[in-house]
């Protein structure tokens, strides 16, 4: 029943993961340059950052398919980490700082198309203390479906959510910052709703897996 909604809701997790605080006030910051460099350069931005996520939805799910003669204790591992997440997103814990030293990678004066498509790919891993909790649930229900197919989808499903409120920041002369870090306010209520809703798959995976033959 989850897997029937879980396309809509990698969809809105990726416009939720976009909306967090150090994340949309600074698109600008990262496009002010591109749209000066030419006009498909964001694409070019948004193309490589959605390859990222799409490989990381692939990687999974192989690794997950490698473990399927496990699969009890994957289940019992995704269903820790829905929870451990969930709760990070209630509580605000940044369990992905580790990832930050990436940042150094990010260049947003690489020149060309080329380098606007190195760009989004060093953003998938530089963004990872921001969206971490939030895509590292989708990776994990995709690790137990072992399908790289359906890992690679939704995930392209989720930088989907992800692109359409980055693409409009870059080709609309009418978001600034002041009104971006207004916006990302709406992020914090959102977050706690996804946090909600992770835990609430996490406790239902539980119950499903240890429980329902009671």
């Amino acid at each position: 029943m989850i897997s029937n909604f879980f396309p809509i809701a990698a969809f809105f997790a990726g416009i939720v993961s976009v909306l967090s605080p150090c994340i949309l006030p600074i698109i600008p910051a990262v496009f002010a340059y591109s749209t000066g460099k030419g006009k498909l350069r964001p694409l070019a931005i948004v193309l490589g950052l959605s390859l990222s996520f799409t490989s990381m939805g692939v990687i999974t799910s192989i690794f997950g398919a490698t473990l399927t003669a496990y699969i009890g204790y994957l289940n019992v591992f995704a269903e820790a980490l829905l929870v451990i997440m969930g709760i990070s997103l209630l509580l605000d814990l940044n369990i992905f700082n580790i990832f930050g030293n990436f940042s150094a990678l990010a260049n947003p004066k690489q020149e060309g198309l080329f380098g606007g498509f190195l760009l989004g790919l060093s953003l998938g891993i530089i963004w990872l203390p921001c969206v971490g909790p939030v895509l590292g649930s989708i990776l994990t229900m995709v690790a137990v479906s072992g399908e790289a197919g359906y890992g690679a989808l939704m995930l392209f499903i989720y930088s989907l959510g992800f692109s359409v409120p980055m693409l409009l920041v870059a080709y609309s002369a009418s978001f600034s910052s002041s009104k971006l870090l207004k916006a990302s306010r709406y992020g914090f209520p959102l977050k706690k709703i996804t946090g909600f809703v992770i835990l609430g798959v996490g406790l239902y995976m539980i119950y499903q897996n240890h429980f329902n033959g009671f």
